[in-house]
């Protein structure tokens, strides 16, 4: 089959000026990729080596690419000073040692210190020994055990040991097991399981708290992935800022699946004044609105009084019940006063383009970064358009660091000089239509300085996830799944809270909560929104 390259060796030269011709050659590039692809994964379903992925030589290439291609050595980092190891560390033990052969008349001169760290693993076993009384009318009295032992007979450092080697350690349940045997104490995988799994009520109660204090946020960034459960596909939504992070793993990734995961704890649909505004935006028709009460607050305890509430109003269009279904939640985060100053940063994903949106710079770039150049022309215009971009992305980076009003006409204006030019590289020409279409969402940053211009802290926290995916891959039960998601929503909140993840989960476990509950420390981190 002939490649694209020998097609081009064989068109007139006149040819390659037609943006027809241009097109229809840039479909075939793409399809004959897409024909790589395909042959790639029916070479792996059978277990055949693919083919080799080679990189070009950049010897063949011209001295301009070359230089491109150099990569400037990166500046040595400065090293932190340490403040010396005594001073971090708390002395336990103090243990003298006295010289040896000292010669007479020698003074003694006092100690040389000499710090040596150690770790003390051994099981430890208590036995209490609780009181029983037998009193006269023949009750009897037992004295309780301590709270730490909830009713276990394993240890709260025990307890968080295992928390912390699984679900910040990645280590599995049976080398956790094995590595306990071996040390001594007397467990099983399947005690290792039940710690791992049941008795986390006030932590989950502490994880959907900090989504509740996260939302009253200046911003929050928001995506997606993959997640199987009980070997079905389903979606882990993540949410967070610099403050808080949030995972919530369901069966849908629909815009009714992401605002009940907005609304919390709640369970009520409302229909007020921001349920209707967004219905008649989402283009409900007059006939299905005039069936709606004119009650400006009617408010439905759950999802059922909610449906059956459109079935005796005879709204059955599919369509129908999904955007009254979206307007109601919508209204019912209002009602709870959520999300009402907070910026959603995402992707470009349509189920996260609710309330105040802003789109990320480097997903929209990377529309333009994908395209590939038939002809030398093409790709000057990709270089020259894309040296543009990052140029105008470098001037909002400055704006966020010292706004002004005569700053944001410019870039307004180099926006759409960017992205309203004309090209002769038709795909170049669409991808730029695209971007200037989401005009508004991109620069809400002029707006909101303090947003920022990219969606990688989302992309960063949900690594987190998909690490555990990969080591774990699907859960099996409901409850290992909401585990999963408060474990891990608490572990990146303590990171970016400054806390030690042992620490807080030695705190709870034992129960003396002298750390803080998150939700409250992430509601006075919060900064305040620059106008």
């Amino acid at each position: 089959m002939p490649t694209i390259n020998d097609i081009l060796k064989s068109l007139p030269s006149k040819d390659l000026e037609n943006p027809t011709i241009l097109l229809l050659i840039e479909i075939i590039r793409k399809q004959q990729e897409e024909i790589l692809l395909l042959k790639d994964e029916v070479a792996r379903l059978k277990g055949i080596n693919p083919r080799p992925k080679l990189r070009p030589s950049i010897l063949e290439g011209d001295k301009s690419k070359k230089s491109k291609s150099t990569k400037a050595k990166p500046k040595a980092k400065k090293k932190r000073q340490k403040a010396p190891k005594k001073q971090r560390l708390e002395i336990d033990e103090v243990r003298p040692i006295a010289a040896e052969n000292i010669p007479k008349g020698s003074r003694f001169k006092g100690y040389e210190t000499y710090l040596v760290q150690e770790l003390i693993i051994t099981p430890w076993v208590v036995e209490y020994q609780r009181e029983r009384w037998l009193t006269p009318n023949g009750a009897t009295i037992i004295a309780p055990l301590p709270d730490s032992v909830c009713s276990s007979h394993f240890g709260p450092s025990l307890r968080s040991f295992i928390l912390h080697q699984y679900y910040d350690c990645a280590v599995t349940q049976n080398l956790i097991a094995k590595q306990l045997e071996q040390v001594g104490v007397d467990i099983g995988t399947g005690t290792v399981c039940n710690i791992l799994l049941n008795a986390h009520d006030k932590l989950h109660a502490e994880k959907e708290s900090i989504l509740d204090a996260g939302l009253k946020s200046p911003y929050i960034n928001t995506d997606d992935t993959g997640a199987r459960h009980k070997g079905k596909n389903g979606y882990c939504t993540h949410i967070g800022n610099p403050w808080f992070t949030y995972f919530e793993t369901t069966q849908s990734k629909s815009r009714i699946n992401f605002l009940q995961i907005l609304r919390g704890s709640f369970q009520d649909y409302v229909l007020n004044g921001a349920a209707l505004e967004y219905a008649q935006n989402q283009k409900l028709p007059k006939r299905v609105l005039s069936l709606l009460p004119t009650n400006p607050d009617l408010r439905f305890e759950n999802e059922n009084a909610f449906l059956r509430f459109l079935k005796d109003t005879c709204i059955e269009s599919k369509r129908h019940h999904r955007i009254l279904t979206e307007a109601a939640l919508i209204g019912s985060i209002h009602s709870h006063d959520l999300m009402t100053n907070t910026v959603i940063v995402s992707d470009d994903a349509g189920q996260f383009n609710v309330f105040s949106h802003a789109l990320c710079w480097v997903h929209a770039e990377r529309n333009i970064s994908k395209l590939h150049g038939i002809s030398k022309q093409h790709d000057f215009e990709l270089d020259r358009v894309r040296g543009q971009i990052w140029e105008l992305y470098n001037e909002l980076k400055e704006f966020k660091t010292a706004p002004s009003a005569e700053s944001k006409k410019q870039i307004s204006k180099r926006f759409d000089l960017i992205f309203n030019q004309s090209t002769f590289f038709v795909s170049l020409q669409q991808a730029l239509q695209r971007i200037a279409s989401n005009k508004s969402e991109l620069l809400l940053v002029l707006d909101y300085p303090e947003l920022p211009l990219h969606n990688n802290l989302s992309e960063r926290d949900i690594r987190e996830y998909v690490k555990r995916r990969k080591i774990s891959a699907t859960t099996r039960s409901d409850l290992g799944r909401q585990c999963r998601d408060t474990f891990l929503s608490l572990k990146k909140t303590c990171q970016k809270l400054g806390i030690s993840f042992w620490d807080f989960l030695h705190d709870r476990t034992q129960g003396s909560d002298k750390i803080p509950l998150l939700p409250q420390l992430v509601s006075n981190s919060l900064p305040r929104r620059i106008d």
